[in-house]
């Protein structure tokens, strides 16, 4: 990933230095490095206020109608915007506003089933098969391959969104039992056998609910209120399927038809009942901040869930994004490495990660989504936010970076390319 040059941070940030002044004043972060601990704590950058913003102008110069992101250290909290929550509106985007946040969701939901783990009232190595019998292909496929994609169950979201707009249109209002779901992915052979390799399956997390279901005797709904929602006092955040609405002050999402120069889609009222437990909720950038924070700093898991989680094999071969159960790692070019996870529902693009301990936070997100180039743009503002304006430059910039961005062909050094396994593959296959 990249952050914008030194030249170009400057001329970004000749424009924002007045207001930012003012912004870390009014949550009292210094203009220097933010402390990481004590006196005796290593320096850490301070975050790259002017890269962040850069991010999000590209990001919305590339088709989203609005993007913001907003971090928080131990000195407070910083937010950038830009652009529009609703296309057309003229409404400024707002961090305190709610949106739907995908994938996120999958990081929740593993979190309640490894504290069922650590209750004793599953294992991680259990088939699913022993507590949920006749529901899967395969009696090899245990608890921990789903929570780390390696079931081999086929993604079912690939046929239900091989086009895009008419695909979403097709379930925007439809309401599915999560077995329903599930029957559509077994009806496809294995993609790989179950344990030998990393395939990113939203079944895999819809099977996840099932269990969380069957073994708490609770919807889902009630399992997120009580063991995570309610705890870490996630005000902002919540499950609301199958209804459509996002209650309360929010972000409008806009979905890019396939079709280049046709208007975009309003797709803000959805169930996402296509997701459920695989991508359902909807949150805040403070509530994902404290969500991903409180994760990583062990107030919801047991330790020795919280290292069953932190247990990341790669998820491609750049040797930099890894995947434990239900959460990602980024290694960035400061040797900084991230924790959280990405999501991508139809509208919108997001990222929500903290650094190892938990105490440094980023969340952001874009409102357009099969738009893979804006998602790619998003990205950086994690290289900007955890690495500061020092960090590494590409080895070539402009067209030829974005090319290679759409292409997939990224390397290691060179800006970051969002991963080769998004929430929707149908959606972004023709980015």
């Amino acid at each position: 990933m990249r952050s914008p040059t030194r030249k170009q941070a400057a001329l970004v940030g000749a424009a924002l230095v007045a207001s930012l002044a003012v912004a870390a004043q009014a949550v009292g972060v210094p203009g220097s490095d933010l402390p990481a601990g004590g006196d005796d704590a290593p320096q850490v950058p301070a975050p790259d206020l002017a890269g962040v913003r850069a991010a999000l102008t590209e990001a919305t110069g590339l088709g989203a109608p609005g993007a913001m992101a907003r971090f928080d250290g131990p000195d407070g909290a910083l937010s950038e915007v830009v652009g529009e929550r609703e296309a057309g509106s003229g409404e400024p985007m707002d961090t305190e506003a709610r949106f739907r946040v995908g994938s996120v969701t999958k990081s929740f939901s593993a979190v309640v089933l490894l504290q069922l783990v650590g209750e004793g009232l599953v294992g991680l190595d259990d088939p699913v098969e022993a507590h949920l019998p006749g529901l899967l292909p395969d009696d090899r496929i245990t608890v921990r391959h789903l929570l780390s994609h390696r079931s081999g169950l086929y993604d079912y979201s690939n046929d239900m969104f091989a086009q895009t707009v008419p695909g979403f249109e097709a379930v925007r209002d439809a309401v599915y039992p999560l077995e329903e779901l599930v029957a559509l992915s077994t009806a496809q052979p294995l993609t790989v056998e179950p344990g030998a390799a990393y395939a990113y399956s939203n079944t895999n997390f819809v099977v996840v609910g099932l269990l969380v279901e069957h073994l708490t005797g609770l919807p889902l709904a009630e399992n997120y209120q009580e063991r995570v929602i309610g705890p870490l006092g996630l005000t902002e955040t919540a499950y609301v399927h199958p209804e459509t609405t996002i209650p309360g002050a929010h972000i409008d999402g806009h979905l890019t038809p396939d079709e280049p120069g046709e208007p975009l889609v309003d797709s803000t009222e959805q169930t996402v009942s296509w997701a459920q437990s695989a991508g359902a909720m909807i949150s805040s950038p403070a509530d994902l901040n404290r969500f991903t924070s409180a994760l990583l700093g062990g107030e919801l898991l047991a330790p020795e869930q919280l290292d069953a989680m932190l247990e990341m094999a790669p998820t491609d071969d750049t040797g930099t994004r890894h995947y434990g159960l239900g959460l990602r790692r980024y290694d960035l070019s400061c040797e900084v490495s991230v924790y959280g996870h990405t999501g991508t529902v139809q509208g919108y693009y997001t990222y929500a990660f903290s650094t190892e301990d938990g105490a440094r936070s980023l969340a952001a997100t874009a409102n357009t989504s099969n738009n893979g180039v804006v998602n790619t743009a998003l990205g950086d503002t994690l290289e900007a936010a955890f690495c500061g304006a020092e960090s590494v430059e590409p080895a070539e910039t402009g067209a030829a970076a974005r090319q290679r961005t759409e292409s997939g062909e990224g390397a290691e050094g060179q800006r970051f390319v969002a991963p080769a396994e998004p929430d929707l593959p149908a959606e972004l296959q023709s980015n």
